[in-house]
């Protein structure tokens, strides 16, 4: 498999992913994009975690602890038939900050369609990439496990 490298620095960086029937998004700045790194460093996929109960139990204690949403411009979950407005929402994002190198990094489920709604307002400067080309435990890939593991907390929750 072929990843791709992410070596500059974005101005923005926003994750997409979906989790059964839910989808959700995330927009970090860049300047608290190192911060937050040191208060995940037990993060991982949810489907690894051995006792999946307890791992979610302690990773919503170091969520709320860490206060990880206030590092955050903007977290939303929503149901998987409200995809639209996760879409326009980063669309909408895209828009207003144009001039900004922004990464993102989407859910290889909706990585096609989502790619071609942003050709219709990237100007250049928005790199999209397949979740699955986050290289390994890059800060970019620690990244992303926040949202899968947010996404299974509210999907565990909706499921009691």
């Amino acid at each position: 498999m072929v990843y791709k490298k992410t070596k500059k620095e974005f101005d923005y960086y926003i994750y997409i992913d979906y989790s059964k029937n839910l989808i959700g998004y995330m927009i970090l700045e860049r300047e608290n994009f190192k911060k937050i790194l040191s208060k995940i460093s037990r993060f991982r996929h949810f489907k690894d975690a051995r006792n999946k109960g307890l791992y979610l139990k302690n990773i919503k204690n170091t969520i709320k602890r860490e206060d990880i949403f206030s590092y955050f411009v903007k977290i939303k979950i929503k149901e998987m038939r409200q995809n639209l407005e996760i879409y326009s929402d980063v669309l909408d994002f895209l828009k207003k900050n144009e001039n900004c190198l922004i990464l993102i990094s989407v859910d290889n489920h909706e990585y096609s369609n989502f790619k071609k709604l942003v050709n219709i307002v990237d100007t250049g400067k928005t790199e999209v990439m397949k979740e699955s080309e986050l290289r390994k435990n890059t800060p970019e890939y620690q990244i992303s496990l926040i949202l899968d593991n947010i996404l299974n907390i509210e999907r565990l929750k909706n499921v009691k």
